[in-house]
Order: structure tokens, then C-alpha cells, then sequence
């Protein structure tokens, strides 16, 4: 389960249509509570360098400076995300061939509609297995 703030919500999304026609990416980095619950605090909207509609690569300079910032603030890396601007959100085989941690959530903006579709998946790319993950947006404390 994966926990996600409206505003951070917004600010990935926000960033995904400002990729058009290209995909975006970035990572998400928060704590995991004793549940195993994935509490996200932050958004790293990361250029893809690659500046294509298909795929996406992260720029290395950037992840750094992202992990770097995790380290200070105290915060684990959940995940990463990226778009696909004009099919559903949904791993593709390149999205599952490049997934390099099962503990990770792969989070999928699809802009292929007006309103914008969010979904997390856990990928165990040598299973060949993708699940669902449960996205609770909460906004000032309250769960919606």
C-alpha cells in the first residue's frame, strides 16, 4: 500500500503534462512504516533524457542529487514514476524488463484521456509478475 498527498499527486501529474508529447519520470522517497505501509514526502520530478513518447531514461546527475537529498531529509526511495502520454497505465514489457527492485513501487501516469490515470504496481521482473498496488491519497491529514 502506498500513501500519496494530493499535493505531491498534483505535482507529478503536473509534471507528466509539461513531458508532453514526451514521457516523464522521476522518483518517489518517503518511510515505510512497521506495517510495511509506504508513507510518500516527496517527489523528484527528474528530466528524461532519452525525450521520447515511448521511453524513458533518468538523468544520472539528477538521481544522485535526488538520493542525496533523501539521505539528508531521512527518507528511503519508494519508487520511481513515469508517464505514458498516450496509452493506459499499465507496465509495458520494456517498463517490467527494467524494473530492478520488487521491494519498489513502479508508479504509471496515463495521459491518454482528459483526466489523467494514476496506478502503482510492485514488478518482480524475473517472475514476470506484475501486482496492483493500492494508491489512499490523503490531503491535510485526512485520508480521501
Amino acid at each position: 500500500m502506498l500513501i500519496l498527498g494530493r499535493e505531491l499527486l498534483e505535482k507529478l501529474i503536473a509534471h507528466s503534462r509539461a513531458a508532453l508529447p514526451n514521457e516523464a519520470c522521476g522518483l518517489l522517497a518517503g518511510v515505510i512504516d512497521g506495517d510495511g505501509v509506504k508513507k510518500a514526502d516527496a517527489v523528484y520530478c527528474l528530466k528524461n533524457i532519452d525525450q521520447s513518447p515511448e521511453h524513458f531514461s533518468m538523468s544520472a546527475e539528477e538521481q544522485f542529487a535526488a538520493v542525496a537529498d533523501m539521505r539528508r531529509r531521512g527518507l528511503t526511495l519508494l519508487g520511481n514514476f513515469h508517464s505514458h502520454p498516450s496509452t493506459p497505465a499499465r507496465p509495458s514489457e520494456e517498463d517490467i524488463n527494467l524494473a530492478f527492485d520488487r521491494s519498489l513501487s513502479y508508479l504509471i501516469v496515463s495521459l491518454e484521456r482528459a483526466e489523467p490515470v494514476l496506478k502503482s504496481f510492485i514488478i518482480d521482473k524475473h517472475q514476470r509478475s506484475v501486482t496492483g498496488e493500492e494508491i489512499i491519497l490523503k490531503q491535510g491529514g485526512v485520508y480521501a
